[in-house]
């Protein structure tokens, strides 16, 4: 895979508590992505927080990895729909952190069983740079996948 640079751009107007931003795509798929502390730790009201483009992020990413895997295999999947939670909490002594994130796949694919799905599996996890970043920060991250 070739280097893979992207860039987003970010603006914040005002204070923590009561200051809001927005998040535009560098490459002109998003734009004004509102967001703010109270959507962050609160209700979304509309509006997107860092843990929800990670999670987007870590999904899109670990789909992409399966729908290789899947393809690898002779079997390309009919449609695979993810689901992905990222978790922060305090931890001690540490603040706010990324503790973990919970991937659930759901594969519309002919001529796999679950073992086999499973094995798949494992390999888009391991293959999935996300993953692997989230990891070795120490988030625990779980995936799992059925099959439709």
């Amino acid at each position: 895979m070739p280097h893979i640079e992207r860039t987003a751009h970010v603006g914040w107007d005002g204070n923590l508590a009561r200051g809001a931003g927005a998040i535009d795509a560098g490459s002109g798929a998003f734009a004004q992505l509102p967001y703010s502390l109270p959507s962050r730790v609160g209700e979304p009201g509309g509006k997107t927080s860092p843990e929800e483009l990670l999670a987007a992020a870590h999904g899109g990413c670990i789909t992409m990895s399966m729908a290789g895997e899947l393809t690898a295999a002779g079997t390309p999947p009919g449609r695979l729909d993810t689901s992905c939670t990222i978790v922060m909490d305090e931890v001690e002594g540490q603040g706010h952190q990324i503790v973990g994130s919970r991937v659930e796949i759901v594969a519309r694919v002919d001529g796999v069983d679950d073992a086999t799905l499973q094995m798949i599996l494992a390999r888009a996890h391991a293959d999935c740079p996300f993953s692997r970043l989230l990891e070795r920060a120490g988030a625990q991250v779980s995936v799992s996948a059925r099959l439709a």
